[in-house]
């Protein structure tokens, strides 16, 4: 199967820049997974469309404010750090611009010498492994001088960091929101739990690698990025149950499914656990739990594309997302949802 395709045309202006003022007013399509026919909703109609019994999952990582501006003390060269993993307690994974300038041993000083890192050495990709010094609080130097990490399709500054956690954001360690999940409100959610659907919380921290570009031409030669997930005990007993009482899994978001597909056994049972997953679903795949995805409208050619297109066949979603851009729907992290069931 050929990456292109799941190309489709998307107009840049249909690019979403910045969050609606009300997270549940967004708009939605609801996509019959099985026949391809859609209709067109709000998203705070999701309530219509699950049902008693059936399990929410929904992914609670936050992202911090991961990418730093420093300048190198020797030259006063700028330079820009990522935050992607923790290594250990001070060391971090980075992306690094410009990389030519930081060889293992240079040092970047950030916020006039608050926080100091030093290359300790170049990982693959041409990463660089980053070790901190600072007084007090990692987290709290990190969030007075890091700014969120922000796709980069979107070119708007973001007024209020918040808009880009989910209302449940707990966990931190994501360098990129799961963006689904950013259409919810607590009154929502409320709601959802109160007409007796059940929410199970998993983690897993979101890497930059959700927006590389798939440059194999067939699909099957992709190397997928790798992503921490936890599961509770609670989480996987939610799940199994509602498996056991016929209901529907329901996740939030392409996150929330690779992790419960990724901890899933052969029978379709949840254990709880914790590791790296760098599951790749694309058409062909058999979900083990999930029963139906909300989520938002992806790059073209990316694997999110091919991973909703192994839930509702490949001819459907370009189908839907054909309408979509003709309805002038609002695409990526900030821009509407859809539902597939």
């Amino acid at each position: 199967m050929k990456t292109s395709d799941f190309y489709y045309d998307l107009p840049e202006e249909l690019i979403a820049q910045d969050p609606l003022e009300d997270r549940s007013s967004s708009r939605m399509l609801v996509l019959n997974k099985v026949t391809g026919e859609w209709e067109h909703r709000v998203f705070k109609d999701i309530i219509d469309y699950l049902n008693p019994g059936d399990c929410l999952v929904i992914n609670d990582t936050k992202v911090i404010p991961a990418r730093l501006i420093g300048v190198k003390p020797d030259t006063g060269a700028k330079i820009e750090v990522l935050l992607l993993k923790r290594k250990e307690k001070d060391v971090w994974e980075a992306l690094v611009r410009p990389g030519r300038k930081l060889r293992p041993g240079a040092k970047v000083s950030f916020g006039e010498g608050l926080l100091t890192g030093e290359i300790l050495e170049i990982a693959e990709e041409g990463n660089r492994l980053i070790k901190f010094h600072y007084d007090g609080i990692f987290e709290e130097i990190l969030d007075q001088l890091g700014q969120m990490p922000l796709p980069p399709y979107i070119k708007h500054q973001l007024k209020e960091r918040e808009r880009y956690n989910t209302v449940y954001a707990v966990h931190e360690g994501s360098a990129a929101a799961p963006t689904a999940g950013l259409h919810f409100t607590p009154e929502l959610l409320e709601q959802i739990e109160k007409k007796g659907i059940d929410i199970a919380r998993i983690t897993l921290h979101v890497g930059l690698g959700t927006f590389r570009p798939v440059k194999a031409d067939e699909i099957q030669d992709h190397h997928m990025h790798s992503e921490y997930y936890e599961i509770s005990e609670e989480a996987a007993q939610k799940v199994n149950a509602t498996k056991e009482r016929g209901g529907r899994v329901i996740c939030v978001g392409t996150t929330s499914c690779r992790t419960v597909e990724s901890a899933a056994d052969e029978n379709g049972r949840l254990k709880a656990c914790s590791g790296w997953t760098e599951i790749f679903i694309y058409p062909g795949y058999k979900f083990k739990i999930l029963d139906g995805l909300i989520t938002n409208f992806h790059l073209p050619e990316s694997t999110l594309v091919m991973l909703v297109s192994a839930l509702a066949g490949r001819e459907h979603i370009l189908a839907a997302y054909e309408e979509a851009v003709k309805e002038r729907y609002r695409f990526f992290s900030f821009g509407d949802a859809m539902f597939i069931a």
